[in-house]
């Protein structure tokens, strides 16, 4: 099976998950500048989810550019992915209404761990499928970004443990990290395509 249904299904959710942020959105109750910058910390995470669901999409649909071909391992692998991309609204909204406080942020960051392991994940079934000589892990190299990501979110959420603010900090520098798409998929796919 190609690719073609998987991405576009994927797509799809991603554009809803983002939608549904979007809609969670509330104007303020006062019609002042005062007012608009009391807004600011719940724009600020809607700004950072939105990032990240936007890295996921680029590098997904990076990914894909180099897998050819589908199983059901990967399948299931993508939606493993779309599941913890899904909760995103969730627990933006929850960090957003409770003040961004401990739990929260805590379990926000839970949430974008378990994005990257997942990622993590996809991206193994398709190294299963074409094999350690194929064109994603050859692309992938040693993958410092992926390796460190997680890192950072642990040390985010012992952070968030002491101090929630710290915790978004550090789910702040692996968005900024992920932010250029990821060029090493970008440069293989021009080396296959020739150009």
């Amino acid at each position: 099976m190609t690719t073609t249904r998987l991405e576009a299904f994927s797509d799809a959710v991603l554009a809803i998950a983002i939608t549904i942020m979007v809609l969670d959105l509330r104007p303020p109750t006062e019609p002042t500048w005062s007012g608009l910058l009391s807004t600011l910390p719940i724009f600020l995470s809607y700004v950072l989810s939105f990032v990240y669901l936007g890295i996921y999409w680029n590098n997904h649909h990076h990914m894909l550019q180099l897998a050819g071909t589908v199983n059901g391992a990967i399948l299931w692998a993508n939606l493993h992915l779309l599941f913890w991309l899904s909760l995103i609204p969730f627990t933006t909204r929850w960090m957003d209404e409770t003040g961004f406080v401990q739990v929260p942020v805590m379990l926000y960051g839970i949430n974008l761990l378990f994005s990257a392991i997942a990622y993590f994940v996809l991206q193994r079934a398709f190294i299963s499928q074409q094999g350690a000589d194929g064109p994603l892990a050859k692309a992938l190299g040693r993958d410092w970004k992926g390796k460190l990501s997680p890192l950072i979110y642990l040390a985010g959420l012992a952070l968030a443990l002491a101090l929630p603010a710290l915790g978004l900090v550090a789910y702040t520098v692996v968005a900024l990290i992920w932010l250029v798409p990821d060029r090493r998929l970008e440069r293989y796919t021009r080396t296959l395509d020739g150009s």
